[in-house]
């Protein structure tokens, strides 16, 4: 009786035919998963960007808001006029930080009761302008100026109507009803990151001014 000793050539060929549509597909699904993974990492890594700074900007307003940086029921985030490095001056939200921040870069050694406003810049982003109450030339020199986040394309302020029950947003710093060049402090900051077609608002709370110590 015969005995097969190999296979045929159609059925090599047959083999090698679906040996090719299994590998192709491989590679196919290998492709667009990389890619799919791909997009997912850069939504997540913005993601992560717009909450790490959401939480920084939280950290350094509480802290300046709330005792022992400034006395229990004084308001620790006013409105000021700042002179930038620019030569632009106007009203930006403003804060003091006793110990400094961990994003200061000194040229020198390190001073506290450091003076902050935040500001964005078109091609800059959000920028923390800040200088020492301690240096020599406080009241002349334009205070540095440090990018917290190039993401970020617009700051604005929201303020919450008693009356109206009701919150509205401006573009910049309101003027106070008493008139003069006061200007009431927001209720809570609204940041706009942009990355190519990613887009995300940021809404953080600005502290009020506390009665007595926080409860943690």
């Amino acid at each position: 009786m015969y005995k097969r000793q190999g296979f045929t050539l159609l059925e090599i060929l047959v083999s090698l035919a679906l040996v090719g549509l299994v590998l192709v597909g491989l590679n196919t699904f290998l492709f667009s998963m990389g890619e799919l993974w791909g997009k997912s990492s850069d939504v997540r890594l913005f993601d992560q960007h717009v909450r790490a700074v959401s939480r920084f900007l939280e950290r350094e307003l509480r802290v300046a808001a709330w005792p022992p940086s400034v006395p229990a029921g004084t308001a620790g985030v006013t409105a000021k006029e700042v002179k930038a490095q620019s030569g632009l001056s106007g009203q930006l939200l403003t804060f003091e930080l006793r110990e400094g921040s961990r994003l200061l870069v000194w040229p020198k050694q390190a001073l506290p009761d450091v003076v902050c406003s935040l500001a964005v810049r078109d091609g800059s982003g959000l920028l923390l302008l800040w200088q020492s109450r301690l240096e020599t030339r406080f009241e002349d020199d334009p205070p540095r100026e440090t990018t917290i986040s190039p993401l970020v394309t617009a700051l604005q302020y929201d303020y919450y109507d008693v009356d109206f029950k009701s919150w509205k947003t401006e573009t910049s710093l309101r003027r106070s009803r008493e008139g003069g060049e006061v200007y009431d402090t927001p209720q809570r900051l609204r940041l706009t990151f942009r990355h190519g077609k990613l887009t995300q608002e940021s809404i953080l709370t600005i502290p009020s001014a506390a009665e007595g110590l926080p409860t943690f």
